[in-house]
């Protein structure tokens, strides 16, 4: 700041007034990628004499993340105020001030240097919390501070100090395990909090991950397990551990179909649709298969046996009332068979066989 109160102590008035081109040229002197705040401060007393219309370059700088300070000196022309609120950054009663002499304006400079070059942050805590859908396994040390695991889906990161000598930076990594159902771009922060001792204000990123999850199906559960205590110095317990039921419990139905007058030289298109019969005579669908049998070469027609055609029918499906496979069941068997090959040919079609 001392830096930049000589040169503003060494700057010699003289001209017209032109705010667009000083706006271009305040703009021009920043990096776009510095991650340092950008603040400009314009002297003046709102009144324009030369140049393009300055609110559009103004509104074009904050656009771009400036905060734009506004100071008004009173002139032989009085202070343009509307034209400092419509320039500065909002909230015009922080970012605004008009001053009608030499000591107030020294002492408002002397105020605002304190503000826009607060020296960092200390005692900086961070919580942060991820979603229901991802949990924390595990995290990396920080490039500043310490981060700490306080449950499965949230952490603390605290930092002593940060910025206060010279401009700087900090990064935590951190890896999470999706343990939600769907797939999709997920948010990965429930929310994040920041405080330090001097109370500034930080805005942290929203961060996606796309998720693609497989699809499984836990075919069987852990068995519940029997408790049961051998006291010391026995040999021998006699444990009654209570029932337990046959597991994943179901039958094979294997059928033969013979498919008549087969002629040669000609495939068979041949569709299985099983069906089970429930107590009060509605069907259920149990499964299809559709088979494609190979032509046979003897000279006339014949029939043709089809076997070992499986359909697999667990006992959970049982409509009936649940007596594991003790119980009889039911079931419909369909068929459809027609021929793949035939003499038929459209006109100026090409069919391959």
């Amino acid at each position: 700041m001392d830096t930049l109160k000589d040169a503003v102590d060494g700057l010699t008035a003289g001209g017209s007034t032109n705010h667009a081109d000083a706006f271009e040229q305040a703009t021009a002197l920043f990096e776009p990628s510095s991650g340092n705040a950008k603040v400009m401060v314009m002297f003046t007393d709102g009144n324009t004499t030369a140049g393009d219309p300055p609110a559009p370059v103004a509104a074009a700088a904050r656009a771009q993340g400036i905060v734009i300070y506004c100071i008004g000196l009173v002139g032989s022309d009085g202070v343009d105020v509307s034209a400092l609120n419509d320039w500065a950054t909002d909230p015009d009663n922080t970012h605004v001030a008009v001053t009608p002499d030499a000591a107030d304006l020294e002492a408002l400079f002397a105020q605002l240097a304190a503000n826009i070059s607060r020296t960092g942050a200390t005692n900086i805590e961070i919580n942060e919390v991820v979603t229901s859908d991802f949990v924390i396994t595990s995290i990396l040390d920080p490039s500043a501070g310490s981060a700490t695991m306080l449950t499965d889906r949230s952490l603390r990161w605290t930092i002593p100090a940060l910025g206060v000598s010279a401009s700087e930076s900090a990064v935590l990594e951190f890896f999470i395990r999706h343990t939600g159902a769907d797939s999709g771009t997920k948010l990965v922060n429930e929310s994040i909090t920041y405080t330090d001792a001097e109370g500034n204000v930080a805005t942290f990123p929203e961060p996606t991950v796309t998720v693609e999850c497989d699809t499984v199906v836990c075919a069987e559960k852990c068995p519940v397990p029997v408790e049961l205590t051998v006291e010391g110095c026995t040999d021998f317990v006699v444990v009654d551990a209570g029932d337990v039921c046959l597991a994943s419990l179901g039958r094979i139905i294997q059928l033969n179909v013979t498919i008549k007058n087969v002629c040669p030289r000609k495939r068979v298109a041949l569709a299985v649709i099983l069906t089970e019969v429930g107590e009060n005579g509605v069907e259920y669908q149990r499964g299809m298969k559709t088979l494609t049998i190979p032509a046979h070469n003897f000279p006339a027609c014949r029939d043709v046996l089809v076997k070992c055609i499986r359909f697999v029918v667990p006992e959970d499906m049982d409509t009936s009332c649940r007596s594991g496979m003790c119980s009889a069941r039911n079931f419909k068997a369909r068929f459809i068979a027609h021929n793949i090959d035939n003499d038929f040919c459209c006109c100026d079609s090409v069919i391959t066989v």
